[in-house]
């Protein structure tokens, strides 16, 4: 029952067990029979709806952790509808994403490690027990891209866990961040259903594969068809110039990352254009051969 709860409200979470790691901006229900805990963001819920949940499910009132009034006017600010925090004029803040995976999240000390990485001034927030985002404004913004990956990959042996990142833009702190943060949110949220193991995902990564997601029907059977039809003959193939695609046409970081030398990766490479009669360094074929490999991609893991 709790299960059909998460096709109506997307962003709930459902919890094996009494979930011990809450946020104020969720409700959480338990159901006897299935045993089993969720939790529905606060912003999802009209007042109907609650009443009517609250009827058929035990409510869970958990003790939160406690939180700074900067952290709670950010909470108040990107999830209640309040007003934007008041820090000073023209303040431009970037806002990162997290997402956790493994067993026994310790938050705070998660917590510290993160700000260890970025600075002490940072603002963290955390959604649920796995899920939080980092608040920076541009004077305290430090950490390049690569330098996410690698406190990423310190995190996942220092705490046995697999963290994903979701790195928003710039933008001018006013009541128009707020829109600008849920559409990122939602952005993310595909991002870590729908596209596997990177740690690191941005607008411009996330953005091809959730258009080609959302493709009507008619266009996904008709766009790109014949390039489709080459990747379901040779898998492989696919594998290699999606590769190629990603670092930016760069024979030599293809090659290394695929394990394979430089004239075996330009043999497929000529391959595909023989097959398609597309050449990959003209800017409109390569966009027309990544977007036939997100629609290849997503059909393969229906």
């Amino acid at each position: 029952m709790l299960r059909k709860l998460l096709s109506i409200y997307e962003n709930s979470i459902l919890f094996p067990s009494q979930p011990d790691k809450l946020s104020e901006q969720y409700y959480y229900f338990y159901c006897e029979a299935e045993n089993e805990w969720i939790g529905i963001p606060k912003i999802e819920v009209s007042e109907k709806e609650l009443n009517l949940l609250k009827a058929l499910y035990k409510t869970g009132e958990f003790q939160v952790s406690r939180v700074t009034t900067a952290e709670k006017a950010w909470n108040d600010f990107l999830f209640l509808h309040a007003p934007a925090p008041h820090i000073h004029t023209e303040t431009f803040i970037r806002l990162i994403q997290f997402h956790i995976k493994g067993n026994d999240v310790n938050q705070s000390e998660i917590e510290s490690a993160l700000k260890g990485f970025f600075t002490e001034d940072v603002i963290i927030i955390w959604e649920s027990g796995s899920r939080g985002i980092v608040i920076e404004e541009k004077k305290q913004i430090s950490l390049s891209e690569e330098e996410l990956i690698s406190m990423s990959e310190t995190l996942e042996s220092d705490f046995y866990v697999t963290i994903s990142f979701f790195i928003g833009k710039l933008n001018l702190l006013s009541e128009q961040l707020r829109s600008k943060f849920i559409l990122e949110k939602e952005y993310f949220s595909f991002a870590i259903t729908k596209l596997g193991n990177p740690t690191i995902f941005t607008f411009e990564r996330v953005l091809p594969a959730y258009l080609a997601h959302y493709l009507p029907k008619e266009l996904k059977q008709r766009g790109s068809q014949e390039i489709i039809e080459v990747f379901h003959d040779d898998p492989e193939m696919f594998s290699t110039i999606k590769v190629f695609l990603e670092n930016n046409l760069n024979a030599s970081l293809t090659a290394k990352k695929l394990y394979i030398h430089r004239n075996t990766l330009q043999y497929r490479i000529d391959k595909f254009t023989e097959k398609t009669g597309i050449g990959l360094k003209d800017f409109y074929g390569a966009f027309t051969v990544f977007l036939a490999c997100m629609l290849f991609e997503q059909n393969q893991f229906k």
